[in-house]
């Protein structure tokens, strides 16, 4: 024979792991969403040139100017740090 404290703890239980269910599929676009947001804040940002030698010629931070420089550049968060796994 069932116990009604048994039924109804069964019930509650359910309905309980139904709405968490129901409200944490409600939530996941606003994860998602804000995961692309940051990851959309991330921007290559130029740090330094150097020239065929591998040295940083003098005057030319952070953007170059002039033949044979290669422009060095950092993905940046909007708060000027590079997040770990971003860069080459």
């Amino acid at each position: 024979m069932c116990d009604i404290h048994t039924v109804m703890s069964t019930e509650t239980t359910f309905a309980i792991i139904a709405t968490v269910a129901v409200l944490a599929a409600a939530i996941m676009p606003t994860f998602l969403t804000q995961a692309s947001a940051q990851g959309g804040g991330i921007t290559g940002t130029d740090t330094s040139c150097t020239n065929p030698a591998g040295k940083t010629p003098g005057g030319q931070q952070p953007q170059c100017s002039g033949g044979g420089l290669t422009q060095e550049t950092e993905n940046q968060n909007p708060a000027g740090k590079a997040p770990p796994g971003q860069n080459k």
